[in-house]
């Protein structure tokens, strides 16, 4: 049971600390967009940088790489832009590969538990011989059962909250999309 409750404190801390850090990606403001596409329709390239990095969220971030490549052909700001989103995402993601193993791994753990209670049971039957009590038995198979939804729980809990997640971070990747087109068609744009 002691590996099964530090699972579960790790799976809801996990949750916790991701679901908040997400939650501040996710509402953090896009509004720079538009001092960026003022400032690039004057040709205010640092102003526009200057803008992303006052915003100084994973969105401005991304967009600001693309600005250090103004001027070079439009697939080398692409493809930053691609490589700072996919790294902001990476953070976002962090532990989430712990999550997921909690969830396989604390029923495992609670059929372990079953394992262990049923042999427990069955080595009391087989010490007393013929004289078998159910008081004997209770204990182990009592520890097979409560090991057994323990893990389950955890697990249930820790995939559940791995999808959340998982949700939340594809909702922002999305948002990133988005503004990545936007930035690439401003600067397509005819001045």
């Amino acid at each position: 049971m002691i590996p099964l409750l530090i699972l579960s404190i790790a799976a809801v801390y996990i949750f916790i600390e991701r679901y908040l850090a997400i939650s501040r990606v996710a509402k953090a403001s896009t509004s720079f967009m538009k001092d960026v596409r003022d400032h690039v329709y004057k040709g205010e390239i640092e102003a526009a940088r200057k803008a992303c990095k006052n915003a100084n969220n994973p969105y401005s971030r991304m967009i600001e790489k693309g600005l250090m490549r103004v001027g070079k052909p439009m697939p080398d700001i692409s493809l930053a832009i691609e490589n700072e989103g996919k790294l902001e995402i990476t953070k976002l993601e962090k532990s989430l590969s712990f999550e997921a193993t909690i969830a396989g791994a604390a029923p495992m753990i609670g059929f372990l538990g079953t394992v262990i209670g049923m042999m427990a049971a069955f080595h009391e039957m087989n010490t007393s011989g013929n004289s078998v009590e159910l008081n004997q038995l209770a204990g182990g198979i009592m520890q097979a059962m409560v090991t057994t939804a323990a893990g389950l729980v955890i697990g249930i809990v820790a995939y559940l909250g791995y999808n959340i997640l998982v949700g939340r971070i594809d909702r922002v990747a999305f948002r990133m999309d988005e503004l990545s087109v936007e930035f690439i068609d401003m600067l397509q744009e005819p001045a």
